[in-house]
């Protein structure tokens, strides 16, 4: 196996080993993939905490919602699992000081598609992996890559220590925005990135396009960017091609394709820019990554616009999507960068030449 590879163990595995009680820490849709992994593990579930602001006499899955502290007052030692992201100091020196009492687990669950990152999965797609690994332009990316990838096997959170590269280090040392840049912002949300890229250009610009699907993100989209010239803002899905599909809105940044959504417009990019070119895309598309890539094949082949692209929420992203762009265009240099979360969210890469 891959020399970079550390762990052969799930934490699923672990998990069913375990003879101390196991409490899940969290509610909500992480709480339910990781309940579903118990079953088909046969790991047995002693019960749901949340933080105290949460508890309020909820009920989640047939199970009271406790405090940590009631679960400690019955329980002398017991098993912690994650379900939910972090991503600010305070929270993170939470979990931490949790571990310090406690064994804690953060698995990593998709955030779409199906499956579970396992060492087996690895095994299975070690060429990818190899491969990507190669292609990395720098010793810290392929640290990175080991990193994340020991993670998502383990749930062991020391793999998601010292490899951090804050946004600000990202946009000076790699992508470098220029006061002329083209900008393509799919997954535009509330407008966050369009901000913060003009913060490195002193607000210059020549033309921004934002693809945002959710209607009420849409809305502080549109907010955001009022009174700023050469700004197309589109409510539509960022696909391959220019069609309709299905899709769920959820509040904040969770809205993704679905079966269960409700119709929605898709574009492409090449459609939208109609042959012209984008100097810089930005990719965070909950799920659907790989479409929109193949949306802007055009794009990426010819005009060779710096690259920002979420590789964390299907399992397959973290291999599939680096070979698809260097599948385009060979002569990229492919950087992988996160910043701080628990877990490993927020895992990009970077394509520059």
């Amino acid at each position: 196996m891959l020399s970079f590879i550390k762990e052969t163990r799930s934490c699923w595995e672990s998990l069913k080993e375990e003879k101390r009680p196991i409490y899940i820490y969290g509610m909500g849709n992480g709480a339910l993939k990781i309940m579903s992994a118990f079953k088909q593990y046969g790991i047995p579930l002693a019960g749901v905490f949340a933080s105290d602001d949460f508890v309020r006499g909820h009920e989640f899955e047939g199970y009271r919602v406790q405090k940590l502290s009631e679960i400690e007052e019955t329980v002398e030692d017991f098993v912690v699992v994650l379900a939910f992201g972090v991503c600010k100091q305070p929270m993170i020196e939470k979990i931490e000081s949790l571990a310090l009492k406690y064994k804690v687990y953060v698995p990593d669950v998709p955030v779409a598609g199906n499956g579970l990152f396992t060492y087996e999965y690895c095994v299975e797609h070690q060429e990818e992996l190899e491969r990507v690994y190669n292609l990395l332009a720098d010793n810290f990316s392929r640290k990175v890559f080991a990193d994340v990838i020991n993670f998502k096997i383990s749930g062991d959170m020391k793999y998601l220590k010292n490899n951090t590269t804050s946004r600000s280090d990202v946009y000076q040392g790699i992508i470098k925005p220029s006061k002329v840049e083209v900008f393509v912002d799919l997954g535009a949300y509330n407008g966050d990135t369009i901000k913060e890229l003009l913060s490195y250009t002193g607000g210059s610009y020549s033309e921004i396009y934002a693809v945002e699907p959710d209607k009420k993100n849409f809305k502080k989209l549109l907010r955001s960017i009022e009174g700023k010239e050469r700004i197309t803002a589109k409510n539509a899905v960022a696909w391959c091609i220019d069609t309709e599909i299905q899709f769920a809105a959820r509040e904040g940044r969770q809205s993704s394709v679905s079966a269960s959504g409700s119709k929605m417009p898709a574009i492409s990019v090449d459609s939208m820019l109609e042959g012209k070119k984008a100097t810089l895309i930005k990719m965070d598309v909950e799920g659907s990554e790989t479409e929109a890539i193949w949306g802007a094949c055009h794009t990426i082949a010819h005009h060779t616009p710096k690259l920002m692209i979420s590789l964390y929420h299907r399992n397959e992203d973290i291999f599939s999507i680096p070979l698809l762009i260097n599948s385009f265009r060979s002569d990229y240099r492919l950087y992988i960068r996160r910043q701080q979360y628990l877990p490993a969210w927020e895992t990009n890469l970077y394509a520059v030449l």
